[in-house]
């Protein structure tokens, strides 16, 4: 008996010191027992949380240099995201966004930015002022273009414009140089500009799903395309400078294959029938002509 009524004093007594402790805490000190230390980054994962708007006291954490929001019901982001100008990355796909902040551009150090699957109609221009940028996703959006000031993205390799509205590629893309990966599947693009030549380091290269009629010569200026997609769109002939692109190897069918995908067009004779030799033998008879 006696030994029982110890033991629930004591566990009364840590109860209390625990509630204590708790009170004692500032309200940004809560949030902040949830950040960890990852790979040498401040971390935040607020993903899943079923949050309508940010915690106030999240821009109290200024240490944190990767922030995850991803998988929320957010319709807003307020300027105050601009407090947090440690960031390298920001993560805020599978939200219901339809504007980002100005602010934003106030992220100089941010190099990875993850906004699709959202309902953004346009990006702000201040978001040319993150020049850090390395990484840039708007996938699955409603955008139809992007503000010039995105040519100052000089070091993004990386670029996810695909499942949007867009009819034309956005004349800042063909500033970024750096870019390795361009994504533009399933828009509304009927060409490509001649301008494409500039993006000299793509190695991929998506545009399936839009309703491309032809192909511009310049495309077959990027020498180290490895995968380039061109499936379900309307080109009827390719041209004759196609077979430059020797690193694409082969015809693919996988979508994560490398190599040149160009199923499901209404390719005319005699490319068509060529191209039953494989890739190959496209190569050939185009050196040929």
């Amino acid at each position: 008996m006696g030994g029982a009524v110890c033991k629930t004093e004591v566990k009364e007594e840590k109860g209390r010191r625990s509630v204590g402790r708790e009170d004692s805490l500032t309200s940004a000190d809560r949030i902040r027992r949830f950040t960890v230390r990852q790979f040498g980054f401040n971390v935040l994962s607020l993903a899943r949380r079923g949050l309508k708007e940010v915690p106030e006291e999240l821009w109290e954490l200024l240490e944190l240099e990767k922030l995850n929001l991803s998988l929320n019901s957010l319709k807003v982001l307020p300027p105050h995201l601009a407090l947090l100008s440690n960031l390298v990355v920001l993560n805020l796909w599978g939200n219901q966004l339809s504007s980002l902040p100005a602010e934003i551009g106030q992220l100089t150090r941010l190099r990875v930015l993850f906004a699709y699957r959202n309902r953004l109609t346009e990006v702000p221009e201040e978001l040319g002022a993150c020049t850090q940028l390395e990484v840039l996703s708007l996938a699955n959006n409603q955008l139809t273009s992007l503000p010039a000031s995105l040519s100052n993205l000089s070091r993004l390799k990386k670029l996810n414009l695909s499942h949007n509205l867009i009819a034309h590629v956005p004349g800042c893309v063909y500033n970024m140089k750096a870019l390795v990966f361009l994504h533009l599947a399933c828009n509304r693009l009927e060409n490509l500009a001649e301008n494409i030549q500039a993006l000299v380091e793509l190695k991929i290269l998506i545009v399936e799903g839009n309703s491309l009629h032809s192909l511009p010569k310049a495309l077959c200026c990027l020498t180290r395309l490895e995968l380039l997609n061109l499936d379900f769109n309307d080109i009827k002939d390719v041209p004759q400078e196609m077979h430059q692109l020797f690193r694409l190897e082969k015809l693919a069918c996988h979508p994560l294959d490398k190599g040149l995908h160009i199923v499901h067009n209404p390719l005319l004779k005699p490319v068509k029938e060529v191209l039953e030799g494989g890739l190959s033998a496209l190569f050939s008879y185009l050196r040929a002509t």
